[in-house]
């Protein structure tokens, strides 16, 4: 059993950053590519950003590409979302979220996830 827990989500003014971490435990955290997720009151979950087993390859949606990164810390069992340049329209309930299958896929559907952290909040004021 995998477990994963957000912290670092809080209240920013547009234009501001934060950065996001997801802790693992109950597992081989790097066997398992990783991704971010957010979800807005009254919207579906969608996907913001995944990286591979060994951090070497990223893959972000286009509405957060070049303002935020994803990183991992295999040796602290920890993945990353530093997000830089909010707008009010980030704000949601950012979960990560961890792949088990077999193969080395950098997956944006929701569906392919096994694992769910509980989700942290973060709120963009303009």
């Amino acid at each position: 059993q995998v477990q994963l827990r957000e912290s670092g989500g809080g209240l920013v003014q547009a234009g501001g950053s934060l950065s996001l971490s997801c802790a693992a435990s109950g597992g081989t955290f790097s066997n398992y590519g990783m991704g971010w997720f957010r979800q807005a009151p009254g919207k579906e979950r969608e996907f913001v950003a995944t990286i591979s087993r060994s951090g070497g390859r990223t893959y972000y949606a286009d509405s957060v590409k070049g303002r935020f990164t994803i990183s991992r810390d295999n040796a602290k069992n920890t993945v990353y979302l530093q997000m830089n340049s909010l707008k009010s329209e980030d704000t949601a309930v950012y979960y990560c979220a961890a792949d088990l299958s077999l193969y080395e896929i950098l997956y944006t559907a929701p569906s392919r996830y096994d694992y769910w952290g509980q989700g942290t909040q973060v709120t963009v004021s303009s």
